[in-house]
């Protein structure tokens, strides 16, 4: 089955979506007339103008309730028009899960871009975080329109890798000049050491940049405090990691990986333990696919750390 590329444009109203599916559209390197399905969740002052772009069999569909995509609605659009990519202007006020769930089987996320207005941004965030982290989690490119001097990069460079260390971010001021975000950002830990030593507030840190880089943790011993949780799938039982919460209460979640036990180190359900263990890029049946599996060599039973929690601050 051929997948369809899904590009997916996220940000707030206002935010500059569909100025750039609008342009990205006319640009014949992006589209010399495949047939494309543009799916507008949201309507602001900006219009799209199919008549600019390059010949070929666009489909403008208004999606005005998320509660309309369901995996009826957009397997209907799949058959109907046959589209050979999806451009999705998502309302910045949904969870991309609604979409991201109920795809069609043959569609597949290509790229995703996060829209910002640099002069509400700060805003957003500190009110409405976790549509803001919703949002950053999945960004390949974040971009920061109508920037200014005046501007805080500092302040949006550490929002915006709370979430992803992984994506671009760019700031676009008035006159059109884009300036690449060039701040860098060391790992708080020192990942060519013998023994990699992962302090309790960098926990969150080292588990963002494991999932997002795995393959260069392969081989590395890591010693870090977590507590234990029994996984009837894996051989030896055993997940070690902590709970960690990206932006409010409501997402905590627990983030462990597998483990590997042949020494038979005994362990107690949620106890706390100071672990040690090499990690291998392996398949692993509490993944479905390949991830990080951990290959116990100490385990130390400790007390529960003074904030038990993982948070980026």
């Amino acid at each position: 089955m051929d997948q369809i590329p899904v590009y997916l444009f996220l940000g707030f109203l206002e935010s500059g979506k569909t100025k750039f599916v609008q342009e990205t559209m006319e640009d014949t390197r992006f589209n010399d007339g495949e047939s494309t399905v543009i799916l507008m969740c949201e309507e602001g002052i900006e219009e799209y103008d199919v008549s600019t772009m390059p010949k070929g069999d666009v489909r403008l569909i208004t999606v005005e309730n998320e509660s309309e995509l369901t995996p009826e609605f957009l397997s209907d659009i799949d058959k109907k028009y046959k589209p050979m990519r999806v451009m999705c202007e998502y309302n910045g006020m949904w969870l991309t899960k609604t979409l991201l769930d109920n795809m069609p089987e043959r569609w597949a996320l290509a790229q995703t871009f996060v829209f910002a207005d640099a002069t509400t941004f700060i805003n957003y965030n500190a009110n409405m975080r976790s549509l803001v982290v919703d949002k950053l989690s999945l960004a390949d490119l974040v971009a920061f329109n109508r920037y200014r001097d005046d501007c805080d990069m500092e302040m949006f460079h550490k929002i915006v890798r709370a979430t992803s260390r992984r994506c671009e971010i760019v700031y676009e001021f008035a006159d059109g000049k884009v300036v690449p975000d060039e701040i860098e950002d060391p790992l708080p830990f020192d990942l060519d050491a013998d023994v990699v030593e992962i302090d309790d507030r960098d926990y969150a840190i080292w588990y963002r940049d494991l999932c997002d880089e795995m393959n260069k943790y392969d081989g590395k011993t890591i010693r870090y405090k977590v507590y234990a949780v029994k996984n009837k799938n894996l051989p030896d039982g055993l997940v070690l990691g902590r709970d960690m919460m990206t932006c409010c209460v409501q997402d905590i979640r627990y983030a462990g990986i597998a483990c590997r036990n042949p020494q038979g180190f005994a362990f107690e359900e949620k106890g706390w333990y100071i672990a040690q263990g090499k990690i291998g890029i392996r398949f692993s049946k509490a993944y479905g696919k390949k991830g990080p599996v951990m290959e116990i060599t100490s385990l130390e039973k400790c007390g529960q750390p003074d904030e038990p929690v993982a948070t980026f601050y």
